[in-house]
């Protein structure tokens, strides 16, 4: 029959140190690779103006996901072969040539709010999804908030105005 050794205190000690000391590492490798993760999934919100800035300052990665949004430049919608569709939008400071391919949603037009989610390389954002407002007056609040203060009046669209809820003409808009 073998005899089981005892460990001593300082045995013992040290093994409990280094156990905590292996989960901490273990619990800090698995919230980094969550928190890389994450950054991937995430589509930070710009304007135009945000957006030129950076590209030109050399900020701007190219592979990261950004959210577009302002108002479409009237007369600047074009179709092409393919679904391919592409336009202008604005934050009446700068404007941002836009690339997409596929169905716009019914509600997307010229002289309206829209985001566009996507990426910028080259001077073109490529949109990969496109939303749009979805009644008379709705715009969306990230849009709404970067336009203020810009001279940002929706002028030729059928919207009356920045909205914030309510139709143009009613009292409080």
């Amino acid at each position: 029959m073998a005899v089981k050794k005892r460990r001593t205190v300082g045995e013992r000690k040290r093994r409990r140190i280094l156990m905590l000391a292996l989960g901490a590492v273990a619990l800090v490798g698995s919230a980094t690779i969550i928190g890389f993760s994450f950054t991937d999934a995430f589509a930070f919100y710009t304007d135009p103006s945000v957006l030129v800035s950076d590209a030109n300052a050399g900020k701007l990665k190219p592979t990261k996901r950004l959210r577009l949004g302002g108002m479409v430049v009237e007369g600047s919608l074009s179709r092409g072969v393919d679904n391919q569709v592409r336009f202008e939008v604005t934050d009446f400071e700068e404007v941002v040539a836009v690339r997409y391919q596929g169905l716009l949603p019914d509600l997307f037009s010229e002289g309206q709010g829209m985001v566009a989610e996507g990426y910028y390389r080259d001077g073109v954002f490529t949109a990969d999804t496109i939303l749009a407002k979805h009644d008379e007056s709705y715009m969306p609040r990230e849009v709404e908030k970067a336009l203020e203060g810009k001279g940002g009046g929706m002028g030729g669209g059928k919207g009356g105005g920045m909205g914030g809820g309510k139709p143009a003409g009613q009292p409080g808009s």
